[in-house]
């Protein structure tokens, strides 16, 4: 298949399915979280397929895999206010589980990416030769 758009690939659209299921639990919440907890997990579900899109609209491979690494980042932030609203009871974690499997699946397939793009990167091959790296500097400070 090939990606002609960020629509196409699976880790936008599974990641979108997040978005849907994280707005679902986050209308769980009480009243007054509606603009604190649940708004914050609102935006880090967004900020996942949002950075994945804007990284795949990128000209260098570079800023793709920046915009890939900040996705990866809102994942754990929101999966870190999934915890944080199951230990204050505002969700079980079996009412979570679509979302923890969604998750799962999201941050794996981010990994998946994020490694591909960087395999055949110039900075890897001179990893992969040590005699091809530059000096490490001399450290600034003193200690």
């Amino acid at each position: 298949m090939t990606v002609r758009s960020y629509r196409d690939l699976v880790v936008w659209q599974k990641a979108m399915d997040l978005v849907l299921e994280s707005y679902r639990l986050a209308r769980q919440f009480p009243t007054h979280e509606r603009y604190a907890l649940a708004a914050q997990l609102r935006r880090a579900a967004v900020s996942v397929p949002a950075n994945i899109a804007e990284g795949h609209g990128r000209l260098h491979r570079g800023d793709y895999v920046h915009h890939l690494s900040v996705a990866s980042g809102s994942l754990t932030e929101l999966e870190t206010h999934f915890e944080i609203a199951c230990r204050l009871g505002y969700l079980r974690v079996e009412d979570g589980s679509a979302a923890n499997e969604l998750m799962d699946h999201v941050g794996r397939m981010l990994t998946r990416l994020t490694l591909r793009l960087t395999r055949d990167s110039p900075r890897d091959a001179r990893a992969a030769h040590p005699e091809s790296r530059a000096p490490s500097p001399e450290p600034r400070y003193s200690g």
